[in-house]
C-alpha cells in the first residue's frame, strides 16, 4: 500500500473526497447533489481553491458519502501531513 503524502490540509482533504467518490462509483457532481453542497462550492474544495472549509460544508459531505467525519479523517494522508505555519 502506497502512502500518499499531501504538503497541506486542502490537498489532503480534495484528494480523499476524490478517492472516496472513486471507492463508492460516484462522480463529484453526484457528491454534490447528495451532499446539497453547490456544485462550484465542491469544484472550489477539489481544486483546493478554497483554503478554510468549513466544518459545516465537511459534514455535508461526510453525509453524502455516507461516512462519519471520523472516518473521512481517518487516513494516512492526514496522519502524515506536516504542521502549516502562515
Amino acid at each position: 500500500m502506497m502512502i500518499m503524502v499531501c504538503k497541506s490540509v486542502s490537498e489532503a482533504v480534495s484528494r480523499r473526497i476524490l478517492q472516496l467518490c472513486r471507492d463508492k462509483n460516484i462522480t463529484v457532481n453526484k457528491l454534490a447533489t447528495l451532499s446539497a453542497v453547490t456544485q462550484s462550492t465542491v469544484n472550489d474544495i477539489i481544486n483546493m481553491k478554497s483554503k478554510n472549509i468549513g466544518i459545516v460544508t465537511l459534514k455535508k459531505l461526510c453525509d453524502g458519502l455516507q461516512i462519519s467525519i471520523t472516518d473521512f479523517f481517518d487516513d494516512d494522508m492526514f496522519r502524515n501531513l506536516e504542521q502549516e505555519i502562515y
